[in-house]
């Protein structure tokens, strides 16, 4: 092991060089040159993308810098897809964020900037492989998206949403490094790996790690936005500009998922019997509370963001069926199905806010279901977008959603626990009613705005190929999902 090898950083060394670059170059930019920042913004994303493909396509785990650092199979793969929400994310916002002053004037490019050192973050989260520095990765990813919640300042919406995400997710931060406090106190390390071997020695005082583990699934919990620490999503979702909230409902999951891999399964793995009894009660409470709670929302936003909570609690279904009586054979299946699940999920709800943002126009947000009355009438390719988003959303062939939910529910009965796959699809049921509810909307309501759209080509192309690659990954899942079964296996075995 070579503790100078930079070789592993690459992607987040050009991306921290780049992203520089490109805030000092739009200092000097005229609002009617700011495409320049867009354009670079995704050349950058382009470059670390083929980097990251590179790596995973060798397949090896290298440790660097003290082993605080690491490039495996999963951390490559996350970070590709990663590259991919971002990057829909600046396509889809483009015309939204003009017409509403946050890529002009005063603010500049520092929508574009933010959100590229909010990837930072969370390309070291998915690599970290030490506590401070998953923590550290944590922190850089929340100030930035803390200040793109608040972009417009002007707006009293805005302001209380960022107020509102800042203070619970100070909370979650200190519950995350409390926790952390209290492994390394008990273990002496902050080491991921050394952490899990001193845990299996046996000679640790079992009640301190339990109390630790708590902080952390509590902190991990409010991240994800699993209930009970799911209050911050909603009014959050509905605050933030759209763009903002396309950015903190895509990306950041996938590394979230990544940092619960680190945490729980590769650092606490001998406490599993512990935190996969956590993670059940916030799986059945996210998928109850987030379904029956959305149902009564009118507001499109708020509904995604109810839905978010439940789909989150879906996922960690995955998590939470890796061991079985001490038995970690099922393991890279498990936790394989619940990665194809996180990015089966990005995948759509990117999709779904940028139709929000297609339907929004300078002066008016298309925030709430009854504007997407009538949508067939309007564009019926974009209705047909929408309505694959709604089918993969509820679970419905032949749809990625619907064989991500059927990965992770045959995890479930791997372990026996009939009783909570059969919860998971009653849930799921009272589920489609408000997914359904939008396709209803759009397909059998007349149109209150009958005027055709008016959207950018390149938001055309990255929607229409985002509402294909839902249908065409739920035909052919085998590749995606072998892609993340090796990654899975690679990693857990390096």
């Amino acid at each position: 092991m070579n503790n100078t090898n930079l070789i592993p950083l690459y992607p987040e060394i050009f991306l921290l060089i780049a992203t520089s670059a490109i805030l000092l170059i739009d200092m000097f930019l005229s609002d009617a040159k700011r495409n320049i920042t867009y354009v670079l913004s995704l050349a950058t994303l382009a470059v670390c993308t083929a980097l990251s493909l590179a790596d995973f396509n060798s397949g090896t785990t290298t440790y660097t810098f003290y082993n605080m650092f690491v490039s495996d199979p999963m951390s490559n793969l996350l970070k590709v897809f990663s590259y991919v929400a971002v990057a829909l994310t600046l396509i889809y916002s483009r015309q939204y964020g003009t017409d509403r002053g946050m890529l002009g004037g005063s603010l500049g490019g520092e929508f574009y900037v933010l959100a590229l050192f909010s990837l930072l973050g969370q390309m070291i989260m998915i690599s970290g492989n030490n506590f401070l520095i998953i923590y550290l990765g944590l922190e850089l990813m929340s100030l930035s998206t803390y200040a793109l919640v608040a972009l417009r300042r002007n707006n009293p919406g805005s302001t209380e949403a960022a107020m509102k995400y800042f203070i619970l997710g100070a909370l979650s931060s200190g519950f995350l490094l409390y926790g952390i406090s209290m492994l390394y106190g008990a273990t002496g390390s902050l080491d991921v790996m050394e952490v899990a071997k001193v845990i299996a020695s046996g000679t640790v005082n079992k009640t301190v790690l339990v109390f630790g583990v708590v902080f952390v699934v509590a902190g991990l919990a409010f991240k994800l936005g699993a209930v009970p620490f799911h209050m911050w999503v909603p009014d959050v979702y509905q605050g933030a500009p759209t763009s903002v909230t396309l950015l903190l409902g895509g990306a950041p999951k996938l590394a979230t998922f990544a940092i619960c891999i680190r945490l729980l399964v590769e650092g606490l793995l001998p406490l599993a019997v512990d935190w996969q009894q956590m993670l059940t009660v916030l799986a059945v409470l996210s998928m109850a509370i987030g379904n029956i709670t959305a149902i009564a929302q009118t507001n499109i936003k708020r509904m995604l963001a109810y839905s978010t909570i439940a789909q989150m609690g879906f996922m960690l279904l995955g998590l939470l069926s890796g061991v079985v009586n001490n038995n970690v054979f099922a393991a890279a299946n498990a936790y394989s199905s619940a990665m194809f699940y996180a990015i089966a999920y990005v995948l759509t709800t990117l999709a779904a806010f940028g139709v929000i943002m297609l339907l929004a126009r300078s002066g008016f947000e298309a925030e709430n279901i009854d504007d997407f009355k009538g949508l067939n009438q309007r564009s019926p390719w974009f209705a047909f977008v929408m309505l694959l988003l709604m089918f993969s959303l509820t679970g419905i062939p032949p749809t990625i959603g619907f064989y991500a939910k059927l990965s992770v529910l045959q995890a479930v009965l791997g372990t026996g626990q009939i009783w909570l796959a059969i919860v998971s699809v009653m849930l799921s049921l009272i589920g489609a009613f408000y997914y359904l509810r939008v396709v209803k909307v759009m397909y059998f309501d007349d149109a209150i705005d009958t005027s055709p759209l008016v959207t950018n080509r390149d938001m055309n192309v990255a929607l229409s190929l985002n509402g294909i690659a839902v249908l065409a990954l739920g035909i052919l899942p085998g590749p995606l999902m072998a892609m993340c079964a090796t990654a899975m296996v690679k990693t857990l075995a390096g």
